[in-house]
């Protein structure tokens, strides 16, 4: 017989752990009404009536009478014939925000939506006093059965004080947490938008001196990334250097080189084309001097090809002309 209650205390305890870890992301209420747990299978019923009002352990009227298989205004009727043996401690009314409360954490409570009374919580102490007002077996047998699992519950938050310790810390971290990366958020953004105040616009005009090889190499970068339709290159001499920063350009835009015709080039164009997105390739009908870089409508006449840029002294310009005018001098 020892070793069967024994058995029965082991699986007891396996319940309340494992109902406590599915409830870890719950509200504090929420936690203490699922996670309790008691021996008997009539007992886990009734603890899990037990809900947090006004950070005490209550009973609800309807519950209580649901126990007692009584109405609930004559439990209430009873109560109030006795008053005297019920105050504040023992027995409360919900206020209409307690209620609306209760209504949204347990489905249970549905029905006082639209209520227009607040339903009366009943402490421990109200639940031992109700055994003297209603005294039948039904009502005296349901009330030691809640009474026990009042003493379950004080049991198992005695026990496990250290984790509701620690879920509150998680819980206050959290929001902590929360605030500080929205101020962080609303920070970044603020820097962010004086940076875009500050950095140096895309000028008509540029020009950029010897050694200037990573400002020169960045502002045509931007100049791709700009591209929102279509990027031209015309330029003698181009290697892969160019294609990496073709790629630069945003999905949706296409990239046409003019060039001169280097079987190097082409193998090097072959195996992008074959991983990346294409860069189309049309050879130069002849040697043309100047370089071109068209973005979109406007063209821009490169003092150096691009793979050169910043080696040496050379500007970026802006030009009046159309692209259609340049693209049609080449045939």
């Amino acid at each position: 017989m020892a070793k069967k209650d024994k058995k029965k205390e082991d699986e007891t305890k396996k319940v309340v752990a494992n109902s406590f870890l599915e409830s870890d992301q719950r509200s504090s209420g929420d936690q203490l009404v699922d996670a309790i747990e008691i021996t008997s299978e009539e007992d886990i019923d009734i603890a899990k009536l037990i809900v947090v009002i006004r950070d005490q352990q209550v009973l609800i009227d309807r519950d209580i009478a649901m126990l007692y298989k009584v109405e609930t205004k004559v439990l209430n009727q009873k109560v109030k014939r006795n008053v005297a043996r019920f105050p504040e401690r023992f027995r409360f009314q919900l206020t209409k925000q307690e209620m609306q409360e209760l209504v949204t954490n347990c489905d249970r409570f549905n029905s006082l939506k639209h209520s227009s009374s607040c339903p009366y919580a009943f402490t421990e102490q109200g639940i031992s006093m109700l055994s003297a007002v209603v005294t039948s077996k039904k009502a005296v047998d349901t009330s030691i059965k809640i009474m026990d699992a009042f003493v379950g519950m004080r049991r198992f938050m005695a026990a496990n004080a250290h984790v509701f310790q620690r879920l509150d810390r998680v819980e206050r971290q959290q929001i902590e947490n929360r605030l500080w990366m929205e101020q962080t958020d609303d920070k970044i953004n603020s820097i962010l938008s004086k940076m875009d105040k500050q950095s140096p616009k895309l000028l008509p005009e540029q020009i950029f001196a010897t050694g200037c090889v990573w400002d020169a190499w960045t502002y045509v970068s931007d100049l791709v990334r700009s591209a929102k339709q279509r990027i031209v290159l015309i330029d003698n001499f181009v290697d892969d250097r160019v294609l990496s920063l073709l790629d630069k350009r945003a999905d949706n835009v296409e990239a046409t080189i003019h060039s001169r015709y280097y079987e190097a080039f082409q193998t090097d164009l072959k195996k992008h084309n074959e991983q990346y997105r294409e860069v189309q390739f049309v050879q130069l009908p002849h040697k043309n001097h100047d370089r071109f870089l068209i973005v979109d409508d406007d063209v821009y006449l490169l003092g150096a090809s691009i793979k050169d840029m910043g080696i040496g002294m050379c500007a970026v310009t802006k030009m009046q002309t159309s692209p259609e005018t340049i693209l049609q001098l080449l045939k």
